[in-house]
């Protein structure tokens, strides 16, 4: 999500302009915080009636902080970068992943950076992970959910990334694996 359709979801679930939270935040000295204490003001700035008040505060505390060049899209607040790619699959969860499994499990790299290790997974009752390690440091973590009506969601999640150019170029490798399942 970029930074004005974050801005724009925090103002609408609050019911408060999101130059309101520019000016209450900057007001509390928050450009000059790091990420977890502006999410802190955020949370204490957000109407107690919005359900999951930590997630929009979080996500009104991302916003801020792309607004304000404390970070740019798709960067964590410790300062590395991420992606996320997702599709939907005719299956429950567990076909999803042994979908996932059958396409991935046999690979040695993506996009050219070898495999460090096995993959894992694990489970929750709502959810189904798949966990990968590559050698260029950075991690890859599939998450799987029921959507409902017989879909599942296949999430793919990768993390460490070292700029916002190799965000756009794992974007690009992760959705085109996920069409081939």
């Amino acid at each position: 999500m970029d930074t004005a359709a974050r801005a724009a979801a925090v103002a609408k679930v609050s019911g408060r302009p999101w130059d309101h939270w520019v000016t209450e935040l900057d007001a509390r000295g928050a450009e000059r915080l790091p990420h977890a204490e502006i999410a802190k003001l955020a949370f204490e700035l957000m109407p107690e009636s919005v359900e999951s008040r930590g997630w929009w505060a979080q996500g009104a505390a991302i916003a801020y902080g792309q607004q304000k060049g404390l970070r740019v899209a798709g960067q964590s607040s410790s300062g590395d970068f991420q992606v996320a790619a997702s599709r939907s699959l005719a299956a429950d969860k567990d076909g999803a992943l042994a979908a996932w499994r059958e396409l991935a499990e046999g690979m040695t790299e993506h996009d050219g950076v070898p495999v460090e290790g096995e993959a894992t997974t694990s489970s929750t009752e709502k959810w189904r992970y798949w966990r990968l390690a590559l050698a260029d440091g950075t991690k890859v973590s599939v998450n799987v959910s029921d959507k409902g009506t017989g879909k599942a969601a296949v999430a793919v999640n990768h993390t460490k990334l070292e700029s916002a150019d190799d965000v756009e170029r794992w974007r690009a490798y992760w959705k085109a694996l996920l069409k081939q399942l």
